[in-house]
Parts: structure tokens; sequence; C-alpha cells
């Protein structure tokens, strides 16, 4: 599980913390330090790094030529820069890490968004999800190449429901808490009562 304070810092505003809680639960890492390599749809196997500089090293010798992905949110390294040496030490920090992957995420949440025609209600948000998370994960999206893309921008509708105890998602367990949208203090918090993964089908 996420540290709270870490999502309230460095997340992007635009993701509930529960969102961002499930997206690295789904297609990222427990280790800030994890790289993963594919080249050709098959994984590498790679040294695990025990060191920031070892990571870097692993992302370095690989990327350009194979799939490298870092980090808590297995951002892909190598995304728009035109030089190997673009690529910095910052991917392996937890907090740009995430800053960097929920961004990204938050995009790519929005193209998918976007290609429903932008639906409002939270029963439809689950599919948009998981949609964006094969998205996160191949790279695509309806032929389109979504780390690339240009960024629809707005507003990602139907997460508002989950800070609703009582509505949104079909089958999501009840919060024993108060109704009450949570105040700045309890945003960290408030995400983390909330599990999505049974109507993720995880």
């Amino acid at each position: 599980m996420l540290d709270p304070a870490l999502i309230t810092k460095c997340a992007d505003p635009s993701l509930k913390p529960a969102i961002v809680e499930q997206f690295v639960k789904a297609a990222g890492s427990s280790d800030p330090l994890a790289v993963t390599v594919r080249a050709g749809g098959r994984l590498v196997l790679v040294p695990k790094a025990g060191t920031p500089e070892e990571a870097m090293e692993i992302v370095r010798q690989n990327v350009g030529h194979s799939v490298v992905r870092v980090g808590l949110t297995q951002f892909p390294a190598g995304v728009g820069v035109k030089d190997i040496s673009e690529v910095t030490s910052g991917l392996v920090d937890p907090c740009v890490n995430l800053r960097l992957g929920t961004r990204m995420f938050a995009k790519i949440l929005r193209i998918v968004s976007k290609w429903y025609g932008n639906p409002e209600s939270a029963e439809a948000f689950p599919q948009v999800f998981e949609d964006a998370i094969d998205a996160w994960k191949t790279g695509e999206f309806e032929a389109q190449s979504v780390f690339q893309a240009e960024d629809p921008s707005g507003l990602i509708a139907g997460q508002r429901e989950l800070d609703d105890p009582n509505g949104g998602y079909p089958g999501k367990p009840a919060s024993s808490s108060s109704s009450e949208p949570p105040g700045e203090n309890e945003v960290g918090r408030a995400g983390m009562r909330i599990d999505l993964s049974r109507i993720l089908g995880q």
C-alpha cells in the first residue's frame, strides 16, 4: 500500500487518492527501484537493482532498443527523450516517479474517457479505468500511441463517487465513516478506505 502522504505530496491532483492507489496496484510495483525490460513482447531477465545507480544503469543499457519500465508506476523510460543521456535518475525517486506516472495515467484516462464520449456516470468509470490500465501496459489504445498522444485535457468524470459511501459502483463496500466529503487533511487517507478490486475483476 502506498503511503498516503506520498500520494498527497506527489501524485497528480486530477486523480483521487483511491485511483492512484489502484493504478499502482494494477500496473506498478511496490519497489521504487524495479526495472522491467521487454523485447519483442518477451520479458528480459535483468539483475535486481539494489541502489538507484544500479537501476539507472540497467535502464540505460536497455532503453532505446527495448521497452523499459521503471519504479513505482512502471513508468516507460525513454518516452519523450531523444537521447539516452536525457533519461534521468529521477525515474527511481518515488515522488518523481509517482508524479510522472500519475500525470501520464491521468492523460490516458482522459483519452479513453473521450473515446467513450466522456461519460459522467460512476458506473462507466470502472470500464474506462480498466481500458486505461490496459493502455498503460501496452502503450496503445485503439491503435493510438497513448504516451505520445495529445492530452485532451479536462476533468476525469466518475471519480467523485469514490467519496460517497452510499453511491457509485455496484458492489462497492460501504464505508463505516461519515458520508461528508473529506477535508484537505483527510484527502490522503480517504482513498485508502475504498477497494476497487472487486469491480475490476482482480
